[in-house]
């Protein structure tokens, strides 16, 4: 199995909204989103296959030194063996990558978080952080406002997986979700592990919704018309959890219930649609220049 093929399997699982958002994106970039989602997995995983947190943080120790070797074209591990060629290629900086461990990090350190404050380091770390590489493997002209595009849209994307995930983390032992927060509409952390949304868990739900709203908002608002069409994967995977989003909602929030998903048909229909739209966007952009 070679490295590129590793990378694939980890990370192209069939429906995911990753898939369907590297629609007709070119060889060179798409393997290197593929290497860059692989390495963000296989990171993840470390904490949830390791029940002793001192064997978790010696592979973390393992990560960090692999990625120093990655950077002096050294590679050891499979993901960084696919990360290499793209490493340069798109100069993707190596404190992007440091990052993204140090929140991995972050799953050893915190098992509650006590406000929305210091959460947002962890979302800037596994959320905005794998977006901003993703940023710079698909390209862009605007070096300002981008950059904000793709920072609030991981956190966007991080957030959404937060919440729709919350049964699952609390059964991990893990809220995310602030603890400030749940006090204020009454919810406790045992409350996650019931198979029943009640009143409060869904004014909760609503209220952490909203805030994702926000950020897809803020995000969609900072992206320059002349980046659009690059950036599309991105917008596609915004779309998709946006799309969903709305479903949930309209379910009543019963996460703890049901998994709302999307089918695979309309994902690919979402996906088509944003990707046209766009491409016939940014047709009439170099028209009128």
């Amino acid at each position: 199995m070679t490295p590129q093929d590793y990378c694939y399997d980890l990370a192209v699982t069939p429906g995911s909204d990753f898939r369907y958002s590297l629609l007709n994106v070119p060889l060179g970039q798409r393997e290197g989103l593929i290497a860059l989602r692989a390495f963000s997995i296989e990171t993840a995983q470390i904490v949830e296959e390791c029940q002793d947190s001192s064997v978790a943080r010696a592979k973390l120790d393992w990560w960090r030194t692999e990625i120093g070797r990655l950077f002096a074209g050294e590679p050891q591990h499979p993901v960084t063996r696919a990360l290499q060629p793209k490493v340069t290629a798109f100069n993707l900086p190596e404190e992007y990558f440091r990052e993204m461990l140090d929140g991995v990090a972050m799953d050893l350190d915190y098992d509650l978080y006590p406000s929305f404050n210091p959460l947002t380091l962890y979302i800037h770390r596994r959320g905005s952080t794998p977006a901003l590489l993703a940023m710079e493997i698909l390209g862009y002209l605007d070096r300002r406002a981008t950059p904000r595009f793709a920072h609030e849209a991981g956190a966007m994307l991080l957030l959404f997986e937060l919440l729709y995930n919350v049964r699952q983390h609390a059964q991990q032992g893990r809220f995310y979700l602030p603890e400030d927060e749940m006090r204020r509409y009454g919810v406790k952390p045992s409350d996650l592990l019931a198979a029943q949304t009640t009143d409060r868990l869904q004014q909760w739900f609503e209220f952490q919704a909203q805030r994702i709203c926000d950020y897809h908002r803020r995000a969609l608002s900072y992206l320059p018309a002349e980046d659009r069409y690059a950036q599309y994967p991105l917008l596609i995977h915004l779309e998709l959890v946006a799309t969903l989003l709305a479903e949930v909602a309209a379910d009543g929030y019963r996460l703890l219930e049901q998994r709302t998903e999307l089918p695979p048909l309309r994902k690919f229909w979402l996906a088509w649609r944003l990707r046209q739209r766009e491409k016939h966007q940014h047709r009439r952009l170099m028209v009128t220049k």
